[in-house]
This record gives structure tokens, C-alpha cells and sequence, in this order.
């Protein structure tokens, strides 16, 4: 139960570090205004008006007991000093009856209040708040009529609540935004050093990494610097020695070719320099193989035209394609070229029709090529991208491969973050599927 509930409440807190650190510095201060404001709002302001609104009442009862009880002289100058003193404005409105119309707002606690205030001191009676901007509109039934008293909203109405309110909001709003800088300035080294990384595990070319921000976020940039460093050393050491292997392989190969020219028999010397050149052709295929991690320039580009360029350069009726919109793609261009003709003649091979499609969805850019050949078992998709694997049992031995083309292909697509993967096709044969994201 607590591990749901758990999970449940991780699932609504943001993924990101920069919100993460806004939640924990906003939710406190936001804790705190409202929890001063409920206060200072129930403590002080509600029962401030709470006490000014009785004792305005209380004048009212007071007037009402006068125009009861005294004569109309007395009405008068009594009510001359309501004026005066108290800003009260009084008048007696004869076979006046009181508005049907109803004005009180139920959310005001102003109206609340004298409401709460009118209702045990009289029967009938009614006002607005909203009439004029500075009184109130009281009314009550008196008599044969009305009696209409006006006075000030500050008589009911505690003015410091506007400054309060502002005095309380905008140092929130200045923490806040204060808290938004200091959070992004300690983010970004973080979001600097994921994109370096990423960059890198694309085998793109990174200017000199400098580390910022705090000291655990310089020691992890220093040590992804180190990191990188070496094995860009381990790489040039292995071209290096690729090189030399190269170079010390052809030449005894040579040697022996010349050496199978002297041969007499022509039926031996066939045999062996058929076994020389397919040990020539995966000494070349090896090699280009290990080259695939090579630096490239990356560059953005159309890879709809470029995939509508490799195929128009076949020239093969066998290829059909289901694209005709512009998707751009951020990578190697060579690079993606060299797996898409890899796939295209792997399929060639096999098929007597191929569909070339691309899709994309939100954060994708999806490759399909299907064909019509005699596909590949499930269980063998896994193993078919391994280095120098062939399968004999479904499709025909044939030594002019070497077990590499799809390697290749993964492994580009996988230095570029994608994913290649494989499935059957609706055509009968195998169904290619690359994602590379953008």
C-alpha cells in the first residue's frame, strides 16, 4: 500500500532537477505567505471588522431609537450631527419600499460581516457594496417607509488590507524570481555536461570541455574530461595499430598471389587464390568495420533527399519508396549514406522487391526497409547485427559477404543514439526498422 502510494506521488513531482530545486525553495515560502495571510486574515482583519462593523450597527439602532422616540426638531440636528461627525448621510424616504433586486455578494466577507451584523436588529432591511465606489447603500423599513443611510466603506472596511496584501505578494514574487536565476545558473553546468556526453556517445567532435558550477558538479565535468580524453587516445591507438595490421596482412598476400601466378597447376592455384582473395575481402570488410566509429563532421540535413538520392543512384526497378515531405536530421551524413546502402543491398540480395518508407513521430525518425525475400526467424534477430554472423539455414551461402554489412549498420545507427530493429514484413520477407531520434 505505502510503495503505491509512494510511486504515486513520485509520479507527480518533476523529472527535472531545475523544477525539482524550484519545488523545494517555492513550496516553503508559498507555506509560509499563505499561512502569515490566514492569520493576519482571520486574527486581525476579519475580527477588525468584525468590531467596526458591530459598532457601526450600533449607531444605526441608535438613529432608529431617535427618529422613534424624539421630535422632529431633534431628528433634525441629531442627524446634522451623524453628518458631521460620522459621515453619515440620513433620510426618511416616505411609502418608499425596499429594492426587490438582490446585490449582496455571498464571497465578500465585508457583506458577510454586515450581514452577520443587520440580521438579529432588524426584520427588513437591504444594501449594496457595490452601488458607489467609496459608500455603502443601507436601507431599512421603518415605518410607513424607507430609511436610507449612507456611509463610508471605511467604516466597515479595514483600508490595510491592499497594502498588506501587496507588501506580502511581491517580496514572494522577488524570492521567487531570485530563487528561478540562482537555480538555473547551478543547473546549467549540469545541462552543459549531459549534452557534452551525449555529443560524445554520438562520436561527434567536442570543443575542450571546461567544467563550471559548483565543485561537485566541476569534479564530475573533469573527470567525463579525463574520461573522454582516453578514449579518444584508446581510438587513435586503435587506428593506429589497424593501420600497421593492414599494411603488414597485404603485404604477404601479395607475395602469395605472385607466388600462385609460378603455380603450374592451374586447378590448385584457382582453389588457392579464390581462399587468398576472400581472406583479402574480410581483411578489408574488418577493417572497414573498425573504421566505423572514424570522426565525421556532423552537419544537418535532409534525410529524406538523401535517402531519395541513394536510391535514384541504383537505378532499380526492384525499389520503391513512401516518402515525399522534408524531415531534417542533425548526424554524419557519410555515415548514415553507408548504413542505408548496406541495408538496401542486403535486401537486393535476398529480394525481388523492396519498400523504402519514412515516418516520424514526436521524438523519432523512423527508416523502414522491407522486402519480399525469404526473411529471417525471430530468434535470429538478435544475433544477426553480431560481428562475422551468417545465417546458412534461410538464406543462401554466398561468400560474397562476410557477415558485416548489418554490424555496420547497427553500429552506426547506434552512434547517433538511434536503434535498429527487425520484424517481418508485409511484403513476406524482413522488415528493417531504424529510430533515430531529433
Amino acid at each position: 500500500m505505502f510503495y503505491g502510494l509512494s510511486k504515486f506521488f513520485k509520479n507527480l513531482l518533476p523529472k527535472r532537477l531545475f523544477y525539482r530545486g524550484l519545488l523545494i525553495v517555492a513550496v516553503p515560502i508559498v507555506i509560509l505567505q499563505l499561512t502569515i495571510s490566514l492569520v493576519f486574515f482571520d486574527s486581525l482583519w476579519i475580527k477588525t471588522n468584525k468590531g467596526l462593523t458591530k459598532a457601526l450597527v450600533s449607531e444605526i439602532v441608535t438613529i432608529i431609537d431617535i427618529y422613534n422616540n424624539e421630535s422632529e426638531y431633534n431628528k433634525k440636528i441629531v442627524t446634522d450631527l451623524y453628518n458631521k461627525n460620522f459621515s453619515f448621510s440620513v433620510r426618511f424616504l416616505e411609502n418608499e419600499k425596499l429594492p426587490d433586486i438582490k446585490v449582496e455578494r455571498w464571497f465578500s466577507p465585508m457583506d458577510r460581516t454586515l450581514r452577520r451584523e443587520l440580521k438579529p436588529k432588524f426584520n427588513e432591511y437591504w444594501f449594496s457594496t457595490l452601488s458607489y465606489k467609496e459608500v455603502v447603500d443601507l436601507r431599512i423599513k421603518f415605518r410607513n417607509g424607507v430609511l436610507q443611510i449612507f456611509f463610508p466603506k471605511e467604516r466597515i472596511q479595514v483600508s490595510s488590507i491592499r497594502i498588506f496584501a501587496f507588501w506580502i505578494t511581491i517580496p514572494a514574487i522577488l524570492m521567487l524570481a531570485i530563487a528561478i536565476i540562482f537555480l538555473k545558473n547551478q543547473t546549467r553546468p549540469i545541462t552543459k555536461l549531459a549534452q557534452a556526453s551525449e555529443r560524445f556517445g554520438r562520436g561527434e567532435d567536442i570543443e575542450e570541455f571546461r567544467p563550471s558550477g559548483a565543485l561537485e558538479i566541476r569534479q564530475a565535468g573533469h573527470e567525463f574530461d579525463k574520461m573522454r580524453k582516453r578514449i579518444i587516445r584508446h581510438l587513435n591507438q586503435r587506428s593506429e595499430m589497424l593501420s600497421g595490421i593492414s599494411h603488414d596482412l597485404r603485404t604477404p598476400l601479395t607475395r602469395i598471389k605472385l607466388q600462385l601466378a609460378m603455380i603450374k597447376d592451374d586447378n590448385l592455384s584457382k582453389k588457392l587464390s579464390m581462399d587468398v582473395d576472400e581472406m583479402e575481402k574480410m581483411l578489408n570488410e574488418y577493417l572497414q568495420f573498425a573504421s566505423t566509429g572514424a570522426k565525421d563532421k556532423t552537419e544537418s540535413f535532409d534525410i529524406c533527399e538523401l535517402v531519395n538520392e541513394i536510391i535514384e543512384k541504383y537505378q532499380n526497378p526492384k525499389i520503391q519508396k513512401n516518402f515525399n515531405k522534408k524531415i531534417y536530421f542533425n548526424g554524419r551524413k557519410n555515415l548514415i549514406t553507408r548504413c542505408i546502402n548496406n541495408l538496401i543491398d542486403n535486401s537486393l540480395k535476398y529480394g525481388q522487391k523492396i519498400l523504402v518508407s519514412i515516418e516520424k513521430d514526436l521524438s523519432n525518425i523512423i527508416l523502414l526497409i522491407d522486402d519480399d525475400g525469404p526473411g529471417i526467424p525471430k530468434s535470429e534477430y538478435q544475433n544477426i547485427t553480431k560481428p562475422f554472423y551468417k545465417i546458412d539455414k534461410s538464406r543462401s551461402e554466398s561468400k560474397s559477404s562476410v557477415g558485416l554489412g548489418l554490424s555496420i549498420s547497427s553500429d552506426i545507427i547506434k552512434s547517433h543514439g538511434g536503434d535498429i530493429k527487425f520484424d517481418k514484413s508485409k511484403l513476406g520477407g524482413l522488415k528493417v526498422m531504424i529510430y533515430l531520434p531529433f
